[in-house]
């Protein structure tokens, strides 16, 4: 895998779009707005619990939470197991025992990323250092 984490795209891979990248896209922001709007139609977004509660939580309005409960009838969803937030726990514990602090939200997006082998669409670089122990790939944005 290339040391910058992102691979080569074959084929429609599966990709987690991280939080960061959904609040671009929602403020209509290029090219992440028209990065999303080509993985949606192409049917790759998967999300997972957190990134839909992340979202909630800093959403502006009744009408933006109103599109976001329709995320779970649009798109495919990781399913949940306390595997994955044992495996998530573990990785974070790992990481800091090297000196890297790194969020228990964002240990989890990966591990439930690499858990269906999708890409990671993402702003945030604390990415960048997951790659390589959460077995994850970015997905380019630029």
């Amino acid at each position: 895998m290339p040391t910058n984490c992102v691979m080569e795209i074959t084929g429609l891979a599966r990709v987690v779009v991280d939080t960061s990248v959904w609040i671009e896209f929602f403020r209509k922001q290029e090219p992440y707005h028209s990065i999303v709007s080509r993985l949606i139609d192409d049917e790759q977004v998967y999300c997972c619990g957190i990134i839909l509660a992340e979202l909630m939580q800093g959403a502006k309005s009744d009408k933006e939470l109103t599109v976001l409960d329709d995320f779970p009838r649009v798109f495919p969803f990781i399913s949940e197991t306390p595997q994955l937030w044992a495996t998530a726990g573990k990785l974070s514990f790992q990481l800091r025992r090297k000196g890297v602090t790194i969020g228990l939200s964002d240990c989890y997006i990966a591990v439930a990323a690499a858990s269906v082998r999708a890409q990671v669409a993402t702003l945030d670089g604390h990415f960048k250092l997951l790659c390589k122990p959460a077995k994850i790939a970015l997905y380019p944005l630029l």
